[in-house]
Order: C-alpha cells, then structure tokens, then sequence
C-alpha cells in the first residue's frame, strides 16, 4: 500500500489547501509570503491534479485509472472522476465521521473495523453502492474510540449518506453528485485538460 508520508503542512501550502479542510489542525500559525510567478496552463493543471490526488490519498497509477475510468462512463467526465474518488469506503468512512482526516479513516479500513453489508472489508478503495450499509464491525463496538464516537451528537453527514448513532452504522441512501463535494475547491476540467494532451 503506497502512501504520502511528507510533511502534511508544507504540502497544504504549496496547494493552496487550507488544513482545516482535511480535518488537521493547524499548529503553527506562521505565515509565509512567497514570491507568486504567473503560472502557466500545465502548471495549474498539474497542481489541481496534485491538490485532488492529495486531498483524496490517491497515488497517481491509481488516479489516472479512476480518469480512464470515468471517461468510459456515460456523462461528463471530471464530474464522474469525483464521484468515483467519493465513492471510495475510506472516503465515505470520512464522510460518515468514524475518522476525523481521510488518514485516519483509512487506517480504520485497513485494520479491519468496517464492515459493508455485514461483511468485513479492508480495502479503502473499494467502491460503494446505493444502499450498501458500512457499520463498525461488531465485536470491535466497545473499543474507547467508539464509545466516543457515540456520544457526538448533531454530525454534519453529506445528503447522499445516512448515520445511525446508536448502531454506529451508516447507510448509502444514493450515489454522490458533484454539488454534494464542496469542502474542497475543485476544478475537475484542469485535470481533464491535462490528461486529454
């Protein structure tokens, strides 16, 4: 499993992403001032790309195959990209707020915590379906970070997501659509801009 493991912050800065964004806290609250060159087209197509494959954990062999695979698919081709990259189990995990970073939530794939349908998957780039139910595996329920989970109350879950609080077991109520991706500025068509040379 490849990952980006640099320093978080300095990456936030070179992509114009704000840290809270992503649910890290920011600690130090040193500004620096650089010098702003005009960039050319390929420079911020390519730090668009950069941005969204960061944003989403994503390396680029598996990202340019989610751009392949939108653009076999019925409809307009970075809008489905995105849709895609929501639709990933450790993205929806974030979503449903059982991780406080993407980071974080894809650990918990990883390790085993969540369950789809009843059935344990630790594969954070699975993709879900309308109606799938991703729940916490029963017996790792009583663990201290879900017992702490459970006593959030009031959780900002996206419209296409549903949470039960009691059962810490969310359901897929339809399938993301781009107005739903708004915490991060995204401009899809540079990325497709830059593929399509």
């Amino acid at each position: 499993m490849a990952k980006y493991t640099g320093p978080v912050m300095k990456k936030c800065r070179a992509l114009g992403i704000n840290p809270a964004d992503l649910g890290i806290s920011r600690k130090s609250t040193k500004q620096v001032k650089y010098r702003r060159k005009k960039q050319s087209d390929y420079a911020m197509q390519l730090k668009e790309k950069q941005k969204v494959k960061f944003v989403y954990g994503v390396l680029e062999k598996q990202f340019k195959g989610y751009y392949e695979k939108a653009s076999k698919m019925r409809g307009v081709t970075g809008e489905n990209m995105l849709i895609l990259l929501e639709r990933r189990l450790d993205n929806v995990v974030y979503r449903l707020g059982l991780g406080k970073t993407r980071a974080m939530a894809r650990q918990l794939v990883n390790h085993g915590h969540i369950t789809v349908n009843g059935k344990r998957v630790d594969i954070p780039s699975y993709l879900v379906e309308a109606g799938d139910v991703i729940a916490v595996k029963e017996n790792k329920k009583n663990l201290p970070i879900w017992q702490a989970a459970k006593e959030v109350k009031n959780l900002s879950i996206v419209k296409w997501l549903e949470w039960d609080n009691n059962e810490l077991s969310g359901k897929v109520l339809s399938l993301p659509e781009r107005a739903d991706i708004v915490d991060v500025e995204i401009k899809e068509h540079l990325i497709i801009e830059l593929y399509s040379k």
